[in-house]
């Protein structure tokens, strides 16, 4: 792996967001929106656009896996494999109102990591995975693993 730039031009990006397909558009928007702050800004039976409105840059879209806009043969809601990352300023905050209040399965327990996270893992609908994290000091051994240490 290396960090080289690609010495060819590549586009600005004016945005970059997760597309997830999904078996039910209405159970995962719901999701997002009641307990990740997510809002609704373009919504139709088969897709949902959602942003978090404290910060408009964090997008997130819901597609029927079915809809004739994904090609044939890519037809296929998610079944795991996918894991969105939520970095939170207070993780132990987050479990208490996700896990110990709403409910939320967690499928990996509050812990920290010697790489430096403070973490726990929720299933999401289709088997996404989210992360919900708090970045922590890493030990010596992962410190000097991080660029420009």
């Amino acid at each position: 792996m290396t960090n080289e730039r690609a010495t060819m031009a590549v586009t600005r990006l004016s945005g970059f967001y997760p597309v997830l397909a999904t078996r039910d558009v209405a159970a995962s928007r719901d999701f997002y929106t009641r307990h990740f702050g997510f809002e609704v800004t373009f919504e139709a039976d088969w897709y949902v656009s959602l942003r978090r409105p404290d910060a408009p840059q964090y997008e997130l879209a819901l597609l029927d896996h079915t809809h004739p806009t994904v090609p044939d043969g890519h037809r296929a809601a998610l079944q795991g494999g996918l894991l969105l990352n939520f970095e939170v300023d207070d993780v132990d905050s987050e479990y208490q109102r996700l896990v110990a209040e709403a409910g939320l399965s967690e499928v990996l327990p509050l812990r920290t990591e010697e790489f430096g996270q403070r973490h726990f893992i929720l299933a999401a609908p289709d088997g996404v995975l989210i992360d919900v994290i708090t970045v922590v000091p890493p030990s010596e051994e992962y410190a000097a693993q991080y660029s420009g240490a």
